[in-house]
């Protein structure tokens, strides 16, 4: 079985191909113009889920890493298309596939059930999908166990915390968002067992998940800034919003706050995805879906395709908590120091997850 290789942090490419892509023009259903490399073109399409190409999250980077593989191999040719909603995503996916389209990528654990129905039918055709295992020899999946890193973000919030209440909303009760929900919660439990104290979890219980906060959208900022506010009304003063681009209605929130609340944000460094925030955001809980989409895409236009599943880790630097920004000095250095011996824990398993939706390779 073909795998990706273990990935680099997300820093210099990562961060550069992010930018591309929150700053470009680029329109759906285009592509880049000519191969410079004098080769055969080598065609890699994407359908977003939700939200939009610039939505802070998971689209945005995804479609960095096009941007970014294209940049490396110029005879690489990458295009996106957007969806509205969930309709689209099989009439986008059958769309890429009449186009000629070499691979095809979906973004998001929803599509899983669109990707099947196409890719069933297509079977000679090139898939993956984001936050979603493989199911078919044609899709090849690109998972992410955040719930470790989110543990980290769990427990710096406790750690960082003057009123001893934390929370954390998602935008759907779905496994890709409640993974890093569970991680969150843990987060917390760990240090309080650690430190015997009594952080309290508001907006998410892994042994109650039915009790979950969540705004049912990727996209309502008004109903992000709602939740957030709410949530700070019962003491919360750090929340971690796992909603994409609904999550910036907390950093409206905590705007208006005037810095009586702050965030942790996911999937992607907050200070460089949602920079007019960044001094909210103590850190952020990351999944390195630049790196992973763009060694995905080279690897595939070099005709060696990968097969499978790839789960990224603390360990293979897939997922990670990103640095401190403007709490740097904030940070205790006991508490950084305490960090990093839990993420050592976590990757040799003397610190045991227990959520439900963990995700291990194979």
């Amino acid at each position: 079985m073909k795998t990706l290789s273990r990935l680099a942090p997300a820093v210099a490419v990562g961060a550069a191909a992010l930018l591309l892509a929150s700053c470009g023009e680029r329109p759906a259903d285009t592509s880049a113009e000519g191969t410079a490399g004098g080769g055969e073109a080598f065609k890699a399409c994407m359908v977003l889920d939700t939200g939009g190409v610039d939505d802070r999250s998971f689209n945005q980077s995804s479609w960095a890493g096009m941007e970014a593989a294209a940049a490396e191999n110029p005879d690489v040719e990458v295009s996106y298309v957007p969806s509205a909603d969930d309709t689209q995503y099989v009439p986008n996916l059958q769309a890429q596939v009449q186009q000629g389209c070499d691979t095809i990528i979906g973004v998001g654990g929803l599509m899983a059930d669109a990707m099947k129905e196409v890719a069933s039918a297509n079977p000679e055709q090139s898939f993956a999908e984001i936050d979603s295992a493989s199911e078919l020899e044609n899709v090849y999946g690109l998972q992410y166990n955040t719930v470790e890193a989110a543990f980290l973000g769990g427990y710096l919030a406790a750690g960082m915390t003057k009123t001893g209440v934390v929370g954390t909303w998602g935008g759907l009760p779905i496994p890709p968002v409640t993974i890093f929900m569970d991680g969150f919660w843990e987060g917390v439990q760990h240090y309080n067992q650690q430190n015997g104290t009594s952080v309290r979890v508001l907006g998410w219980d892994e042994n109650n998940p039915g009790g979950g906060t969540f705004a049912n959208s990727f996209v309502d900022q008004g109903a992000g800034r709602s939740i957030t506010e709410t949530l700070a009304g019962q003491g919360a003063d750090i929340i971690m919003p796992v909603a994409g681009q609904a999550g910036l209605g907390a950093g409206a929130a905590a705007e208006a706050a005037g810095g009586g609340l702050n965030l942790i944000w996911v999937d992607t460094d907050g200070c460089e995805s949602a920079a007019q925030y960044c001094q909210y955001f103590i850190s952020s809980v990351t999944k390195n879906l630049t790196d992973s989409v763009r060694e995905y895409v080279l690897a595939a236009a070099d005709g060696e395709a990968p097969t499978g599943s790839y789960v990224g880790t603390l360990e293979n630097d897939g997922v990670g908590l990103a640095g401190f920004n403007q709490f740097e000095d904030d940070v205790p250095q006991e508490l950084k120091d305490e960090l990093e011996a839990v993420r050592e824990g976590i990757v040799d398993g003397s610190i045991e997850i227990t959520s439900p939706n963990a995700i291990t390779a194979g």
